[in-house]
């Protein structure tokens, strides 16, 4: 129940994060719905992004129209992360780690349906007061027509039209990511927490705190064209996301995120090591929160197999680190702490999660390593400041450029440069900061952007092409190796294929060109690719190859390379795609480079043409 001055304000039933997951598989599953499990968090064969930030993105094949093994309606909770806007974590339902709720139609059902259910899930399973629903739905423009369908079905559920707002295509349109691709309207429901409105203006998609975003039904029934142009979808798809923190913290009666299950011994914890309250002071908690959510996000980062560096996911990950490490040091934490968090955290998700107790150890003594190295660097950063208070400066005064470096290369924040400055009777050009700041975000932002495009990854022809050569590559290393070989990752762009497998060894030039003469020799045989569709055990009992047994469901695709006249198979693998259909549409393939990334894990590259 919230409370706003006096009033109370009930809006749904009490619930933890772990029923209303429950709660939501069932309801779609009984409605035809098949579970698929949350895919890993570093994104399999996709060049685009450096994590899954969505539910959709592990079916973005599908839902360009690749029959899925479990059929055209699914649900899942789906592990996401997305760090675009690491700067605005801090306030009360802000995160970086969260797990997504979602249901999918591949080209069954679409509006009716969803809205219906929409409806009926929060109203009926969730008992959320209907009088405190609101939607909204796309207005329409110039190149988009409005989406009357939608708002006229909610009507008919029961959402009065004065509580269904039109929007526009930066509120409710989704896609494409790229010039042109699948698109279309989305409907967004909110919560009337019972707060006054801040103004005449103030509607859902306002900041101020009335109304709270927390479920969105996304229908693609669109592809735009190369001219701006939109043609109906041959196959039109529903896309749904609804955040556990969020409708959690919703269900269980407050608006802080940080107050539900899935946060409270986390904070905790944080609270006995720093000795301070949550909630008692705003910028105490805020740096609460920080500390709370990096640490999470860092532990599922970490469970992934990736570990800190200055290079893309270790990069995140790194920075998700040492925030925790600088804000740590902002509460007076003047002892390593970051493990006994972790710790809490690992506590809270291994059962769903069991890849994190399997890493646990990883996990703990990966954040030691860099919590270790990063206090060493604030310790530089400080002999630094000296440096900067004894130099003949006019005014005595910290240069933007000086408190940028500051910032940059040692990691201290501009409070810790202004509260070092005003003893030594300094002043910091604050402004200047902030504006060389600035700056650097919105580079950082937009390099990011490129890697966190949030959509539809790459695959072209010449992606799919090198996706089934790294089948191929994988049985010609298996031949000329040994059978312990087994792929450890990949990775495809338009350029090259990446592909990490399990050796003791550097790989002999000899071994290189008999392995690069068998793919070919399958190449320009004009093998078929067959593709059945079965459960794991299956097909693993007919020898199929399945690396990442944990990440499969109940109902995989297997695709099979054969020799036709003899019945010879050359790779079995499973997989989801996408493939060609005939090994000698992929060209022919030359390995550039053969190196080791890991204790006995080499790393193979190569080109096709």
């Amino acid at each position: 129940m919230f409370t706003f001055g006096s009033i109370p304000c009930r809006i749904a039933i009490n619930m933890t994060p772990n029923q209303l997951k429950e709660k939501y598989i069932k309801f779609f599953l009984e409605r035809g719905h098949k579970e698929i499990l949350s895919s890993s968090l570093v994104p399999e064969n996709d060049p685009s992004t450096l994590f899954i930030s969505a539910g959709m993105h592990p079916l973005v094949p599908f839902l360009l129209g690749e029959a899925h093994p479990a059929g055209k309606r699914l649900v899942s909770v789906q592990k996401c992360l997305r760090t675009e806007d690491i700067d605005r974590v801090g306030n009360n339902y802000y995160h970086t780690f969260f797990e997504m709720l979602g249901n999918w139609s591949l080209g069954d059902y679409f509006k009716k349906e969803m809205i219906l259910w929409s409806y009926e899930f929060l109203t009926k399973e969730l008992e959320i007061d209907p009088n405190k629903l609101n939607v909204t739905v796309f207005a329409g423009d110039e190149n988009s027509p409005k989406d009357e369908e939608s708002a006229e079905i909610w009507q008919k559920v029961g959402i009065p039209n004065e509580r269904i707002f039109n929007l526009g295509k930066e509120d409710n349109w989704w896609g494409p990511v790229g010039k042109t691709g699948p698109c279309g309207p989305d409907t967004e429901m909110y919560i009337d927490t019972g707060k006054e409105r801040c103004g005449k203006d103030c509607k859902p998609g306002c900041h101020c705190g009335k109304y709270i975003e927390f479920w969105n039904d996304v229908f693609m029934q669109y592809n735009k064209k190369e001219d701006g142009s939109l043609e109906p979808l041959e196959h039109t798809n529903v896309d749904t996301g609804m955040g556990v923190d969020r409708t959690s913290a919703i269900l269980e009666g407050h608006m802080d995120d940080y107050k539900t299950e899935n946060f409270l011994p986390i904070i905790h914890k944080i609270e006995s090591l720093t000795g301070n309250k949550y909630g008692e002071d705003e910028e105490i908690t805020r740096c609460i929160r920080i500390i709370a959510d990096h640490i999470r996000s860092a532990v599922f980062v970490l469970s992934e197999g990736v570990i800190p560096s200055n290079k893309d996911r270790g990069y995140i990950l790194r920075r998700l680190i040492r925030r925790v490490v600088r804000f740590g040091k902002k509460l007076s934490i003047d002892k390593d702490f970051t493990s006994d968090i972790a710790k809490e955290v690992i506590q809270i998700y291994e059962k769903d999660y069991p890849e994190i107790s399997q890493n646990k150890e990883i996990i703990l003594s990966e954040l030691q390593k860099e919590e270790h190295k990063f206090s060493s660097t604030l310790d530089r950063g400080a002999k630094e400041f000296e440096k900067i208070a004894t130099k003949e400066a006019q005014g005595k005064i910290v240069t933007a450029e000086e408190a940028f470096n500051l910032y940059q290369s040692f990691g201290f924040p501009i409070e810790i440069t202004e509260e070092l400055a005003s003893e030594i009777g300094f002043s910091v050009d604050t402004d200047g900061f902030e504006k060389l700041l600035k700056t650097h975000q919105e580079k950082s932002r937009e390099g990011l952007e490129n890697k966190f495009v949030g959509g539809l990854s790459d695959h072209s022809e010449i992606s799919t092409k090198y996706h089934t050569a790294t089948h191929l590559l994988q049985s010609s290393l298996r031949k000329v190796l040994g059978e312990h070989v087994s792929q450890k990752g990949s990775n495809i762009t338009g350029e090259r294929l990446r592909f990490d497998f399990s050796h003791p060894e550097k790989v002999t030039d000899e071994q290189l060109k008999e392995v690069e003469k068998l793919v070919n020799s399958w190449i320009n045989s004009n093998f078929p690719i067959e593709q059945e569709v079965m459960t794991l055990e299956a097909a693993k009992k007919l020898g199929s190859l399945a690396f990442f047994g944990e990440k499969y469901g109940d109902q995989v695709k297997v695709y099979t390379i054969k020799n036709p006249k003899t019945n010879e198979v050359v790779s079995k693998e499973v997989c989801g795609g996408p493939h060609v259909k005939n090994t000698s549409e992929i060209g022919e393939i030359k390995i550039i480079k053969e190196e080791g990334v890991g204790e006995g894990v080499r790393r193979i590259k190569a080109i096709v043409s």
